[in-house]
């Protein structure tokens, strides 16, 4: 584990690593105990700060969102000395006045997925993260200013609801949603958030609107090419608010209690948990 940095967090479309002002981008494999990451790790320097990237689906999209080994993407991150992440992700809108195009700065979630591992722990050990402020105070106000300074056209807060997928929702889905008061709809970035809480990590959500799901009548109904297209034309979007936010980000001090989110979590003692999970676990440092 590197003790000795910050480094800012990326996770993403494969394209978010190719930005202009990228220096001495390097690719590195990393292997996990739960297993491999999407895809390398990719390094680069910005305005003199450190960032490593990962492409959530794997370089050329070949990871379906249930499929994404979430656990060791995050321990990835964390064991090469993140402590801060901003994700990047496509969703559909669920409101009308977030267009598609739009950035989303969310800031709840709602886990409707069935079928994903969703946590580090369990094999003897017993942790209950609360999750009732899902997404870093901090690191949400470092996007918002990112997006004010740039001119970029934001919603300020947003419920994330996060399905299984990979289909789509169907129309009565779509409509029961929308009608729940959800803001947008996506695939991967509440089990995320989970993952990085247990990390204590900070972590942030820039949302991308790119369509109207198919509730919207007056609209297309939702196609892959219809969100390529606009994730095309918003992808220099998100470049820039990266870069924006590595001058904004306090890289010595962390504001927030994100670094402290295990603190009244642990259930089980010490000596009832298996030492191979405590081995499994020992970049947490558990029993501070």
């Amino acid at each position: 584990m590197n003790e000795g940095k910050d480094i800012l967090g990326i996770i993403g479309g494969s394209g978010l690593y190719h930005m202009e002002g990228l220096k001495n981008v390097r690719e590195e494999f990393f292997d996990t105990p739960f297993g491999s990451p999407s895809d390398k790790l990719v390094f680069g320097e910005i305005n003199g700060r450190e960032l490593v990237f990962i492409p959530r689906h794997g370089k050329g999209h070949k990871i379906l969102p249930s499929e994404i080994n979430y656990a060791a993407n995050i321990y990835a991150l964390k064991a090469v000395g993140v402590k801060k992440i901003i994700s990047v992700s496509a969703v559909g809108s669920l409101k009308n006045m977030i267009r598609p195009g739009d950035m989303v700065v969310i800031d709840q979630f709602f886990d409707f997925t069935k079928n994903r591992k969703n946590s580090f722990f369990g094999d003897g050990l017993v942790v209950h993260v609360s999750m009732a402020e899902p997404v870093c105070p901090y690191l949400r106000g470092v996007v918002i200013n990112s997006c004010k300074s740039l001119g970029i056209h934001y919603h300020e807060k947003g419920t994330y609801f996060c399905i299984e997928g990979p289909q789509f929702s169907t129309k009565a889905e779509s409509l029961f949603y929308k009608n729940s008061n959800f803001d947008v709809i996506g695939m991967t970035n509440a089990t995320e958030a989970k993952l990085a809480k247990e990390a204590e990590l900070c972590y942030a959500t820039i949302a991308m609107s790119t369509d109207y799901d198919c509730w919207h009548e007056e609209e297309d109904n939702v196609t892959a090419d219809m969100i390529l297209n606009i994730l095309n034309e918003n992808a220099q979007k998100a470049k820039n608010i990266i870069k924006e936010a590595v001058k904004i980000i306090d890289f010595d001090e962390r504001e927030c209690e994100c670094g402290s989110s295990l603190k009244q979590a642990i259930v089980t003692a010490k000596k009832d948990v298996p030492d191979k999970t405590l081995e499994r676990l020992s970049i947490f440092n558990l029993y501070k």
